[in-house]
């Protein structure tokens, strides 16, 4: 049976190897990567378009980085910072400011950027104005992590933007503030409006697992036919014993052709 080898140990260890990491790069991880350029592509559409489009009035629910008009008063007493940011390739900490509209709700607003005091510390900065204002920014999800807010060096201390971790009665998610918007300090650049590599990361995935299949077809294919390298190791292998009687034999046989040689050279000789 040609195919036998394929039930020795090695070979199912090495067909289980095969056939798992390909499943996962077509079933797991190219469709990780697809998903993950979906996300960029529908990212950079709101993005686009939020841009060219006007503001909306503040409702119950909006779009991601659709632009929103807000109406009300800053409460900079519960006011935190966002920590461990990084903005344009440095440290920075995100002012996040509650905002009551006008209509009664609370919301966060995300004022912009300070960079820290000798990398860790959190400067002073502009307070938001007092007075009832106008703002305008893009709707951003809730960040994942919610935990409580914390003191420290003085400042109320977030680890994520998120309603729940900077106090009771905030509605959840918050706008991120434009340029020249009353209150803000450096706004945070957009992301960029590019397609990224996850496209091309997930064709090399499938590309991947069809490389691992074809090269464990060809190696089977390969050592079924005669002549195949486990064909060869099937052969009955000699022992030391049998290596040394064929090399004394073949010593024998060259010895006997030299004294052949050397007696008929004797004869040649005598006969002369």
């Amino acid at each position: 049976m040609r195919f036998k080898f394929l039930l020795k140990p090695g070979w199912l260890a090495l067909t289980l190897a095969v056939w798992v990491f390909a499943g996962a790069c077509i079933y797991f991880l190219s469709p990780w990567q697809f998903g993950r350029n979906d996300e960029r592509q529908a990212q950079n559409a709101a993005i686009t378009k939020s841009l060219k489009s006007d503001p909306v009035p503040f409702g119950a629910q909006h779009d991601e980085w659709q632009k929103v008009e807000l109406k009300g008063r800053y409460q900079p007493e519960l006011e935190a910072l966002a920590r461990l940011r990084t903005v344009l390739g440095e440290a920075a900490f995100e002012v996040i400011t509650p905002f009551r509209t006008n209509d009664g709700k609370t919301v966060l607003v995300d004022r912009g950027f300070v960079r820290p005091v000798n990398g860790i510390k959190p400067p002073n900065f502009t307070a938001p104005p007092q007075e009832e204002v106008t703002v305008i920014g893009l709707a951003r999800p809730n960040e994942s992590n919610a935990t409580p807010a914390f003191e420290q060096d003085g400042r109320k201390q977030i680890y994520s933007i998120n309603n729940k971790a900077v106090g009771p009665d905030i509605e959840p998610g918050y706008f991120q503030l434009i340029e020249n918007q009353p209150g803000a300090l450096d706004t945070l650049p957009l992301p960029r409006i590019e397609s990224g590599p996850f496209f091309s990361y997930a064709l090399q995935w499938i590309a991947f697992g069809v490389m691992a299949v074809g090269g464990w077809l060809y190696f089977t294919i390969r050592e079924a036919r005669p002549g195949g390298v486990l064909h060869e190791s099937t052969r009955k292998r000699k022992s030391i014993a049998e290596l040394l009687a064929e090399e004394g034999d073949d010593g024998a046989g060259e010895s006997g052709a030299e004294a052949d040689d050397t007696g008929q050279l004797h004869g040649t000789r005598h006969v002369t």
